[in-house]
């Protein structure tokens, strides 16, 4: 049997994933623990199912993806618009030095994935996938340049990127705890209050409601710096770049909320602007998922897990050694080391995670609740992209 499913069935598929995956992460208490997103859960779960089907010639689906795309460049475009310079200069040094480690990061990881991909024979791209795509970038970016190879030619890309970034997401929960504890207890580190992050972090929350007007205007910014960001792609691709179509559009919103801060000319509703990117996150990475083909896991498994084990240890090593004596070496630092291992090798909700369990063992980090969500939520997703494509665009 073939169900062939049209575009609006699809999405209806997706959502209902999501519900499931959402209900079964109440269910199972491991899964909460590693803050696996609902559209991972609910979509690994259908993605499985479907294998089943298709491998005993039970039945075969065939979906509609083509409002993936839109929902995709509706999340990323959201992300552009929290770009503000304005928060960077509240958040200080810290969190320039943070973004600059963080990105240093993506640079080891692709390194590491091309050199391995070189050494076991396979695809560079396959490598990458493997890399700074899925560890820092999450499965949003995995996706996103998953089906960006695809176009290309590589059967499979998405399918090992969600696969890629559902293992960086359990391991960078597991190692984040051990490291921030080792640090501070070698290191015998106590809390300190840090008065200048407390009051930047206070003069960031601004008073703002949903409100329909409020959710248009915004919704409207996103469709506008998709529309530009489309026309900017096309110089992009007259120059010979390779990077997917989202770059553009975050680059625009991003513009137009530094003109509007700067200028005092308009304000973009922070609260909106999460409501609309969680909704095009989460039908974007339900109908990716619902889309996998698992059977096509097959011949890479092992090189992929070859290169995942190899991620884990490099993201332990640069947390322990890097981002924890860079970022001061005190309390603050080691309880942002434990962050960064959830953060570098899965999403920034993970990050916060590791950071919670051993903060609420061992006292407050002010400092590190404020830098690491400033870096994860928006920074490291510009700089990302552009390691990504240069890496992309030399190996291709």
């Amino acid at each position: 049997m073939q169900l062939k499913l049209d575009m609006m069935q699809t999405a209806a598929i997706a959502v209902v994933v999501f519900y499931f995956g959402g209900w079964l992460r109440t269910k199972i208490s491991l899964l909460e623990k590693f803050c696996i997103p609902a559209p991972v859960i609910g979509g690994l779960v259908f993605a499985i199912v479907n294998l089943i089907l298709r491998q005993n010639g039970l039945l075969m689906i065939d979906m509609d993806t083509t409002l993936q795309k839109p929902f995709m460049m509706v999340f990323f475009t959201t992300i552009g618009m929290g770009a503000s310079i304005e928060l960077i200069k509240k958040g200080g040094l810290q969190v320039v030095i943070f973004w600059l480690l963080a990105s240093l990061l993506c640079v080891f990881q692709d390194t590491l994935s091309i050199v391995l991909a070189n050494i076991l024979g396979i695809d560079p791209k396959l490598g990458l996938i493997a890399g700074s795509i899925t560890m820092t970038g999450g499965h949003g970016t995995g996706a996103a340049f998953g089906a960006l190879f695809e176009s290309q030619g590589m059967q499979g890309a998405v399918t090992a990127a969600m696969a890629a970034a559902t293992f960086g997401l359990v391991m960078g929960s597991i190692i984040g705890g051990p490291i921030g504890q080792g640090l501070i207890k070698r290191k015998g580190l106590k809390p300190s209050v840090s008065t200048e992050i407390k009051q930047a972090a206070a003069t960031t929350e601004v008073v703002e409601e949903i409100t329909y007007e409020e959710l248009f205007k915004t919704f409207a910014i996103v469709l506008v710096s998709i529309g530009i960001g489309a026309v900017l792609e096309k110089f992009f691709v007259k120059a010979g770049l390779t990077l997917p179509s989202y770059v553009s559009s975050m680059i625009i919103a991003a513009i137009i909320l530094n003109v509007g801060e700067s200028t005092g000319k308009w304000h973009i509703n922070s609260k909106c602007t999460d409501a609309i990117g969680n909704i095009g996150l989460n039908v974007f990475l339900s109908m990716a998922l619902i889309g996998l083909k698992l059977w096509e896991l097959a011949d890479i498994a092992g090189p992929m897990l070859i290169i995942l084990i190899s991620q884990t240890i490099l993201m332990a090593l640069f947390a322990t050694f890097i981002t924890f004596n860079f970022m001061g070496k005190d309390y603050d630092a080691a309880i942002g080391a434990a962050g960064h291992c959830g953060f570098g090798m899965g999403a920034t909700p993970n990050g916060i995670a590791n950071m919670t369990s051993v903060s609420q063992k061992f006292g407050p980090a002010p400092r590190a609740f404020f830098v690491l969500p400033i870096v994860g939520a928006f920074l490291i997703d510009f700089t990302n992209a552009i390691i990504i494509t240069a890496f992309v665009n030399f190996f291709k």
